[in-house]
């Protein structure tokens, strides 16, 4: 790495969560859940762009250069970025006012992995679901707070967590449909300060991991083993993701809620966007089967 976390925007986010590059635009995407809105910047940090949802918003998949598949509390949306236009794909839990989305990512099939949670946590609220070519599958059930999801490079292997499990999950799937093929198991256990968060894969196979409430990145190899930390300047990190040209700088989101106004004032850039280049690059995200 060629240098220290540093932060790149300071939009003091309530939930910053669900970051990706697009590559089409050379664009950072990320949300602030609780806030209800999208951010758009360049690797430099520059905004060049927000969309405000009327419900919480938490995850975005492409669609082409111009186009995303945004998950809100509710539903699958498509969202024109220049015009900020909102149209409906597909209804994911709107019976339940209980519940919103967080953290969601595309498969390797073009399958949209969708987790939903309650809105303040209530145990076993949540459910992970695949939206793709038209049809929402359920996965898995009797989730709390659903994030980590990521992909292995070669398509055969998802990662997954229930963060009050503290416990990151792995399980095969199906390299044509993206769906689970087999049973999950333990991929890492989370010893000491912060719960895992969001997490990516990147181009060597190894998984990136933002603990929230511990203060850092943890790279994991594909065995489960620690490779490196990555201590950041935000306590509560939430989801990392790689971008720029090359696809080796480090975009991390983070969180101010809950904190009390001591904490703040001892943390004022919590919420904000940190940034770090790396030596590995990055996957590009699989644009969505709509």
């Amino acid at each position: 790495m060629s240098e220290t976390p540093r932060i790149l925007v300071d939009c003091k986010a309530d939930l910053g969560e669900g970051p990706i590059w697009h590559p089409d635009r050379a664009e950072f995407i990320w949300f602030d859940i609780n806030g209800a809105l999208l951010y758009r910047a360049d690797v430099a940090g520059e905004i060049a762009g927000t969309i405000q949802f009327d419900e919480p918003a938490a995850a975005a998949a492409i669609v082409d250069a111009r186009t995303l598949a945004v998950i809100t509390a509710s539903q699958l949306v498509r969202v024109d970025l220049e015009t900020g236009a909102i149209a409906p794909i597909v209804e994911v839990e709107a019976d339940n006012p209980v519940t919103r989305s967080n953290d969601s990512r595309v498969d390797p099939a073009g399958g949209f992995w969708i987790g939903t949670m309650g809105r303040h946590a209530e145990p076993g609220a949540g459910a992970y679901y695949q939206y793709r070519a038209g049809r929402l599958t359920p996965l898995f059930d009797a989730v709390t707070i659903p994030n980590s999801t990521c992909f292995s490079p070669d398509g055969g292997t998802a990662y997954f967590t229930d963060c009050v499990t503290r416990r990151i999950m792995k399980v095969a799937i199906d390299r044509d449909t993206g769906l689970p093929a087999g049973t999950p198991e333990l991929f890492v256990e989370i010893d000491g300060d912060g719960v895992p968060d969001g997490s990516i894969t990147d181009s060597a196979g190894y998984m990136w991991n933002a603990q929230y409430g511990g203060g850092r990145l943890v790279r994991y190899a594909p065995d489960g083993t620690v490779d490196r930390i990555v201590a950041l300047p935000v306590s509560q990190p939430t989801c990392p993701c790689l971008g720029g040209p090359d696809l080796k700088t480090m975009f991390v989101t983070s969180a101010r809620q809950n904190m009390s106004p001591e904490a703040l004032a001892a943390e004022p850039h919590a919420g904000s966007c940190v940034s770090f280049e790396v030596d590995v690059p990055g996957l590009p995200e699989t644009p969505i089967r709509l």
